[in-house]
C-alpha cells in the first residue's frame, strides 16, 4: 500500500482520486455509488462546452472523467447489482464507492447469529473503523483501490493499492466481460 500524497499521473488513478474526492465532499453515511469512467476526449467531443471546467489532470494522454450512475437500486447487494451491469464500448472503466465497517478478527467471535443482532454489535465494537473503499476498474484489466478512513477524513490521507479490495475488483472486471 502506497502514500496517495505522491504525484499521481496514470489516468486511472488520477480518475480514482478526483472520484474519491467527489465523494468525500458530500460526507459520510452514503450509499454505494457507481460510476462510468470514459475517455475524457471523447466526452469533450460530444460535449465541448464541458472543456471551460477542466483541470490539469483531465488534459494528460489517456485521461478518464467519471460519469455517475444515479438511481441505483438500495435493496440489492454490491455483489447482486454488479452482476446486472454490462457497459457499453464507449465507457473504458468503472467505479465504485462503498462504505465499510471494519473490526479486528477477534470481534467476530460470540456474535449473535442474527444477521440484523450481529451488525448491531459489530458497529457498537470499541475498536472499529469506519472507512470509504473505492475500487476502480479498466477494461484492459487495469485496476486501483483507494481507501480512506474516516478518522483521517480531515487529513485527507488515502491508502492506494491494487491488492485493498481483490473480490470488488473481480465483481467490477467482470461487468466488461462478454
Amino acid at each position: 500500500m502506497t502514500s496517495a500524497s505522491q504525484p499521481v499521473t496514470e489516468p486511472l488513478s488520477l480518475a480514482a482520486l478526483d472520484t474519491e474526492r467527489h465523494v468525500a465532499s458530500s460526507g459520510w453515511d452514503q450509499p454505494p455509488r457507481l460510476f462510468a469512467l470514459v475517455p475524457t476526449a471523447d466526452l469533450l467531443k460530444r460535449e465541448p462546452h464541458l472543456a471551460a471546467g477542466l483541470t490539469v489532470s483531465d488534459q494528460i494522454d489517456g485521461a478518464l472523467t467519471a460519469i455517475e450512475q444515479e438511481d441505483l437500486p438500495t435493496n440489492e447487494s454490491i455483489e447482486t447489482l454488479l452482476g446486472q451491469i454490462a457497459w457499453p464500448e464507449t465507457v473504458e472503466g468503472c467505479a465504485i464507492v462503498v462504505e465499510r465497517l471494519v473490526v479486528p478478527p477477534d470481534a467476530e467471535h460470540g456474535l449473535p447469529e442474527d444477521r440484523e443482532a450481529a451488525v448491531a454489535a459489530l458497529a457498537e465494537h470499541p475498536d472499529r473503523r469506519d472507512v470509504r473503499l473505492l475500487a476502480a476498474v479498466t477494461r484492459d484489466g487495469r485496476s486501483i483501490c483507494l481507501l480512506r478512513q474516516r478518522d483521517h477524513d480531515r487529513d485527507d490521507r488515502v491508502a492506494t493499492g491494487a491488492d485493498i479490495a481483490p473480490g470488488l475488483v473481480a465483481a467490477l472486471r467482470a461487468t466488461f466481460t462478454d
